[in-house]
């Protein structure tokens, strides 16, 4: 076990730091800057996601910040270093939505005129609350990299201040204040799992991190459909594609600035899939009962899917955001449902006569199996013209429930499969 590090001086680690844009006493005053306009998230251990995961597991509720985002502690600490004339002119920021919310809020609290350029494909609850903090929202560019260079070109022509997302030293030590607080909060943390995107967020905790406790390891994770921090660190090609849950952290870009920081400070980077986040947004919602986006859920997603690396250490878990669409969540919720096995649509081929739809009924009520929905097709399928196509989705405790189910009406003489697997 590490030896406790809250007492450690930041500026002990400066001199270590050699040429990084970041150090550690800009984290220290990027805390002293955002004190009292931020909130200090509470660090708290979950009992049944340690005993799921087989390590004692932390989480970092940065989702309940007011723009349910980490991203207000960067964006803060920028828009307070802005000169009057540049307060006067105003600001221009490209983001996907978490990053434009905290420049909107707290440039609508100073009273600094904010331009914000979202891409295509934003979420909807993204750009609504954005608008309601009193920007000016342009969605423009298929993606974060094209609203980049509208947002560039937009603010030279306006002389707007760019707040960029992650590549900005004062963004990094805004950003790298959550490392403090949770070091403080548990100082027997022995490993940090940091969703990252450009990179803002990892190279600012990892800054503050190392410096507290060099032996502290550093593990970032990103979307396995945009592995582009990843590629950087370990000379890979994957490619970067499709649209991913994690919108927050789809980031085709990684920062310059933040590249040479992870390079230095980062243990490693890892992949999830869509899959793992999902389940990780659902589970936190179940177990937690704490709303988090795709991005947010990244680091418990990784946890779940290498639970041997973690395994008995103190692992402290970034939960960056919650801005995600209700619809979006009834689709996770529904999804994993299914995959639990708990929600099922079952296929029977029935014969086109009265009392049949009952008797599959009664059969499944007898096997405690509810019914959520009843379809019937008698012309687009490849049955007999007296046969019908019976689909139904119902609801059963778990796979084994489920498998039961099929097994009693299959001994009641049905035709039962599962759509796709006949």
């Amino acid at each position: 076990m590490p030896k406790s590090p809250t007492n450690a001086p930041l500026d002990q680690y400066a001199s270590d730091a050699g040429q990084l844009p970041v150090t550690p006493n800009d984290v220290k005053a990027a805390a002293a800057a955002i004190a009292g306009s931020v909130i200090v998230t509470e660090c708290d251990r979950s009992r049944t996601l340690s005993e799921i995961c087989g390590c004692q597991l932390w989480l970092k509720f940065e989702n309940l910040q007011f723009t349910s985002s980490f991203k207000e502690r960067g964006a803060l600490n920028r828009l307070l270093a802005l000169s009057p004339e540049e307060r006067r002119r105003g600001v221009v920021a490209m983001s996907a939505g978490n990053h434009a919310q905290g420049v909107a809020y707290h440039a609508n609290r100073l009273g600094i005129p904010a331009t914000i350029v979202m891409p295509e494909g934003t979420p909807m609850v993204k750009i609504a609350n954005t608008r309601r903090h009193g920007a000016a929202t342009v969605i423009s560019g298929k993606t974060l990299e094209e609203a980049a260079g509208f947002a560039r070109t937009h603010g030279k022509a306006e002389s707007l201040t760019m707040i960029h997302p992650y590549d900005d030293p004062l963004i990094i030590a805004g950003q790298g204040t959550i490392a403090l607080e949770m070091i403080a909060a548990v100082p027997q943390l022995e490993m940090l799992v940091v969703p990252t995107g450009g990179g803002g967020l990892i190279s600012g905790i990892a800054v503050a991190a190392k410096a507290l406790n060099p032996e502290l390891q550093i593990v970032g994770v990103q979307a396995q459909l945009y592995p582009s921090m990843y590629n950087a660190i370990k000379g890979e090609d994957l490619p970067m594609r499709g649209d991913t849950l994690a919108e927050g952290i789809a980031v085709k870009a990684p920062g310059a600035i933040t590249t040479g920081i992870i390079r230095r400070l980062v243990d490693d980077i890892v992949l999830v899939t869509e899959d793992q986040i999902e389940r990780a947004v659902a589970m936190l919602i179940a177990i937690e009962k704490t709303v988090v986006e795709g991005a947010g859920a990244a680091g418990l997603a990784a946890v779940l899917a290498a639970p041997e690396r973690f395994a008995g250490r103190h692992v402290g878990l970034v939960l960056t955001g919650g801005n995600i669409d209700t619809r979006l969540i009834a689709s996770v919720l529904t999804r994993e449902l299914a995959r639990e096995g708990r929600l099922t649509e079952i296929a029977i081929d029935i014969v086109d006569r009265p009392g049949q739809l009952a008797a599959v009924s009664a059969l499944l009520a007898e096997a405690s199996a509810n019914i959520i929905e009843v379809s019937h097709q008698r012309t687009f399928s490849d049955l007999p013209a007296k046969g019908t196509l019976l689909e139904v989705v119902i609801e059963t405790r778990d796979r084994a429930h489920l498998e039961d189910v099929m097994k009693r009406l299959g001994e009641a003489g049905f035709a039962v499969w599962l759509p796709g697997r006949r």
